[in-house]
């Protein structure tokens, strides 16, 4: 059964840094890239980084680049967002994103974690 764990939330102050993790399962975590997305309230889901599944190519949406850095451990089969510089409108719950093809199957699938919440205010 693939799964995907987020964690690291919370509460942070404008300026502050916080870094969120997402242990992974299920699936061969070396093979597949791995992305962060966030869904801030009353809003719809925003990409926020993607990074390859060998960890050297990494990329990022325009209001998080130069602020966050997408990392990964695939010995740990872990994922990391490390955030800093963080604004009020970085507020939001982040998760943990893979699409990959379960054992046994043909097809591929979206998976999603249980999602962190960060919140941003003084």
């Amino acid at each position: 059964e693939v799964q995907l764990v987020e964690s690291g939330g919370g509460l942070v102050q404008p300026g502050g840094s916080m870094r969120l993790s997402c242990a992974a399962s299920g699936f061969t975590f070396s093979n597949y890239d791995m992305t962060w997305l966030r869904q801030a309230p009353g809003k719809g889901s925003e990409w926020v980084s993607t990074i390859n599944s060998g960890g050297y190519s990494r990329y990022y949406a325009d209001s998080v680049k130069g602020r966050f850095t997408i990392s990964r451990d695939n010995a740990k089969n872990m994922v990391f967002l490390q955030m800093s510089s963080l604004k009020f409108e970085d507020t939001a719950v982040y998760y943990c994103y893979a699409n990959v093809r379960p054992s046994g199957s043909s097809r591929m699938y979206g998976y999603w974690g249980q999602g962190t919440q960060v919140t941003v205010s003084s």
